[in-house]
């Protein structure tokens, strides 16, 4: 059975709907402790991201480097192979080593990684890959 509401004020009709302060104190705090690890989860996510497409992007580069320096060795193996902070492009550097173990046979080291400071400088600590492979002289 349905009750008409009239002008007369009675406890049920009398309250009126929302929330109370200590409530919304209690919810908003609540929620603050809540949005902490969450939102240092999302930011260890970004740096996880972050340094894995670093070091997607240098291997990338890495095997681009080292598949140019084995083209070269064929008609050049003679001459050194050897590169300092070579620009590859979006601040990615490069560092090729060339060491003779004999005279038919060299080895490559091909290291590279993304310039952290700015500098145009490949530092051991700005290293993400580095890819080693062993040419010897075809003819």
């Amino acid at each position: 059975m349905r009750r008409k509401l009239t002008g007369k004020s009675n406890n049920a009709s009398s309250r009126r709907c929302g929330f109370t302060l200590t409530e919304v104190v209690v919810a908003s705090s609540i929620l603050a402790f809540a949005m902490v690890p969450i939102l240092k989860g999302l930011v260890n996510a970004h740096m996880t991201a972050t340094i894995i497409e670093k070091k997607t992007k240098s291997l990338s580069y890495a095997q681009m480097k080292l598949e140019e320096v084995k083209a070269r060795s064929i008609y050049n193996y003679g001459s050194s192979l050897s590169e300092s902070n070579t620009s590859l492009g979006d601040r990615y550097y490069c560092n090729v080593t060339d060491t003779s173990v004999s005279a038919d046979l060299r080895n490559i080291n091909v290291s590279t990684g993304f310039d952290e400071d700015a500098d145009n400088i490949l530092d051991s600590d700005e290293i993400r890959v580095t890819l080693q492979t062993s040419l010897a002289r075809r003819w």
